[in-house]
């Protein structure tokens, strides 16, 4: 499989110039010594100070030029969470299905142990003015969404916790729609634990490969099976969005207990001011 070559645009924030500082370049000289991809170059931005900004008032950039598999680039991109990912090349990428069943699994295991530390991911508006989607397509409707649409045919399983299994089956179906999935099938197994009913969900999902890899991030899945095609084709800016949104994912979540604090301190301000 060809290199994929990208710039990581990594943000760091703080309170101390001299303690972001040092953070920035134990960063970069992690970077350097990756054995994952191969740094071909990397800055480090002079820290400055937002005046404006009472808390997290100093930030500073890295720019770093990678290049590795589309496996390392996943990697390196969970490990280091930019703010932005550039895909430079290729303007293509053909990946086999089983590679990235690989791939996918290996996300899955690490938001999954991000999101045991820190929450969940997946919000939604809430979905009770949302009608139920359809569940189930004949195959030359599915034939047209993987030739036409570009979608990906997938067996999702998930394991969720609810009231109820048609509440649960409802909900789940509602979110997958707003995910951008077609569902055309859906299968549910109950059993009561405390209190509440445990479900493990297996869904058979189309869609696009973005929404694929958000969808599994997301929801970090016990299992996921491509079932068609067989060799997965990749845009540049499809990959770049996806990279983006993945490291997203891992920023957001690491970054809770900062951001709570945070609300905190502004709630008793508030309090004390009021």
């Amino acid at each position: 499989m060809e290199n994929v070559k990208v710039i990581f645009y990594i943000e760091g924030m703080g309170n101390e110039r001299k303690a972001l500082e040092e953070a920035l370049a134990r960063t970069a000289e992690a970077l350097k010594k990756e054995q994952i991809v191969r740094v071909n170059r990397i800055s480090v931005e002079d820290v400055i100070e937002n005046e404006e900004v009472e808390e997290l008032k100093y930030s500073g950039m890295i720019e770093a030029e990678v290049e590795g598999d589309f496996e390392g680039i996943v990697k390196a991109t969970m490990r280091y969470a930019p703010a932005v990912v550039e895909v430079i090349g290729p303007g293509r990428l053909e990946i086999e299905s089983k590679n990235l069943m690989k791939i996918l699994g290996e996300v899955s295991l690490f938001m999954g142990e991000l999101m045991e530390k820190f929450g969940g991911l997946a919000a939604y508006p809430p979905l009770d003015e949302i009608p139920l989607p359809r569940v189930g397509y004949n195959e030359e409707e599915i034939e047209a969404f993987i030739l036409d649409d570009r979608n990906i045919r997938y067996m999702f399983i998930i394991e969720t916790f609810g009231s109820e299994e048609e509440k649960i089956k409802e909900t789940m179906l509602k979110a997958f729609f707003l995910e951008g999935c077609k569902i055309n099938k859906v299968a549910l197994k109950s059993e009561e634990r405390d209190g509440r009913v445990y479900t493990l969900l297996a869904a058979e999902l189309l869609s696009p490969f973005e929404t694929l890899f958000q969808l599994n991030a997301k929801y970090a899945p016990f299992a996921i099976s491509i079932e068609e095609p067989q060799i997965i084709d990749i845009t540049a800016t499809e990959l770049q969005n996806t990279l983006t949104d993945l490291a997203g994912f891992v920023y957001e979540l690491v970054h809770r207990p900062i951001k709570k604090k945070l609300m905190e301190k502004d709630s008793f301000k508030f309090s004390l001011q009021g």
